[in-house]
């Protein structure tokens, strides 16, 4: 299996710290969550149906219609690589690594984001996280919509997934997945703060949904998590909401970040990348005090997300005025 971050019950038994007693910033998960309500009886006792309500709120949220919920965009990502023929696969490096995990069986290439346009060419399918996780990185929507061009007049796909876009609603691609060539995912883990509920969606056109459809099988998605879900889609006022005060508090992050010597990097509304030649050191002498960090290794570097509260905002500042910065 690899490595994810939410693994507070394991640090707590490392470090011998109560669960109570840390502050989590290993996710990306907006600490402010859509708050659930309760739900009615039925949910829990029904099948799934497809017409409760989410496809139409999932529509009309990210902009078109030709979707497929499946059960977090883990599920997606697990399943699309056997939907295609084996082929030459580009991704960026470092990325999720669930997406190269899963195209195993397919001759799998990871560049770094400056070589991927002299590759693009050679390739049938480009896989791109976008903004990029672990580092931010992302890439304009002419240069996405040129390799898309590139590679569907090819018979290839370009495969977006862009589960920290819903801060910025109007830099997604999905109202074009319907064209051939073009796949988008999309997750309610992060923005939302339902990590839990599993939910993601598939765009894409009607041929890709249907097969991915039938290798993922009837009732891929529980019936409390698209209510939940469908509620959630349509808020409209909290989105809004939340998109200001995720953008505030990762520009206040990236301040507190860098006055106490962790400068460079960049980062997305619910997270900040901090390259460092000593991440595991700095994420060791962190977690010592109680604030769980994301470590990578290659290349390496720490992933800060988001506090929830201002008591927490403090524990992280005190904790940073502790550290040992070489």
């Amino acid at each position: 299996m690899l490595e994810h971050g939410g693994r507070l019950r394991l640090a707590a038994q490392r470090y011998g710290i109560p669960l109570a007693d840390w502050v989590d910033l290993s996710t990306g998960i907006n600490p402010q969550a859509w708050p659930v309500p309760p739900l009615a009886p039925e949910v829990w006792q029904r099948l799934p149906e497809t017409d409760d309500g989410l496809e139409a709120a999932a529509a009309a949220y990210y902009g078109s219609t030709q979707l497929l919920p499946v059960a977090g965009s883990q599920a997606a990502i697990q399943a699309l690589p056997a939907c295609f023929a084996p082929g030459r696969v580009i991704t960026l490096a470092p990325t999720y690594a669930e997406h190269p995990h899963a195209w195993r069986g397919h001759a799998l290439t990871a560049l770094p984001g400056a070589e991927i346009d002299a590759a693009v060419g050679n390739a049938d399918t480009l896989l791109l996280v976008q903004p990029n996780n672990p580092d931010g990185q992302r890439f304009s929507r002419e240069q996405l919509l040129a390799w898309h061009a590139d590679l569907a007049a090819r018979g290839g796909r370009l495969i977006v997934d862009e589960a920290f876009l819903d801060a910025e609603p109007m830099a997604s691609l999905v109202p074009l997945a319907g064209q051939p060539g073009l796949v988008v995912l999309r997750s309610v883990g992060k923005f939302f703060g339902l990590a839990g509920a599993r939910v993601g969606f598939v765009f894409a056109e009607a041929a890709l949904l249907e097969k991915l459809a039938d290798r993922l099988g009837p009732w891929a998605v529980s019936g409390p998590a698209r209510a939940v879900t469908a509620a959630a889609l349509a808020d409209t006022a909290w989105q809004a909401a939340a998109r200001a005060q995720l953008a505030a508090n990762s520009q206040r992050l990236a301040a507190l970040l860098d006055q106490h010597g962790l400068g460079g990097g960049a980062g997305t509304a619910l997270f900040q990348w901090r390259p460092r030649p000593d991440a595991a050191r700095i994420h060791s002498q962190l977690a010592q005090q109680g604030i769980l960090t994301r470590l990578f290794e290659t290349p390496p570097g720490l992933r800060f997300g988001l506090p929830g509260n201002e008591t927490e905002w403090a524990r992280l500042a005190a904790a940073l005025t502790r550290l040992r910065i070489l």
